[in-house]
């Protein structure tokens, strides 16, 4: 379980560098949504603070992601 989410982590810091307004919004609203989510999800099983701590990386990289192709949609407007 360490080396899933050591893998999860390391993806993140890698790949979120999208760095627009609503690029930086989304990753954190997705976070708390995903450890939110996860915790409540790995409570289930006894293992709430690793489904939390998952669920906030999933949901960071999501929220980035989706905050990114908005901030991709409205370059128009900032230039």
């Amino acid at each position: 379980m360490k080396h899933i989410l050591l893998s999860i982590v390391t993806a993140a810091t890698i790949t979120s560098c999208a760095s627009g307004p609503a690029a930086q919004q989304g990753a954190v609203i997705g976070g708390l949504g995903g450890a939110a989510v996860g915790g409540i999800i790995g409570s289930q099983s006894g293992r709430g603070l690793e489904g939390a701590a998952i669920g906030g990386a999933l949901g960071a990289l999501g929220g980035n992601a989706i905050g990114n192709a908005k901030d991709q949609r409205r370059r128009g407007y900032y230039y």
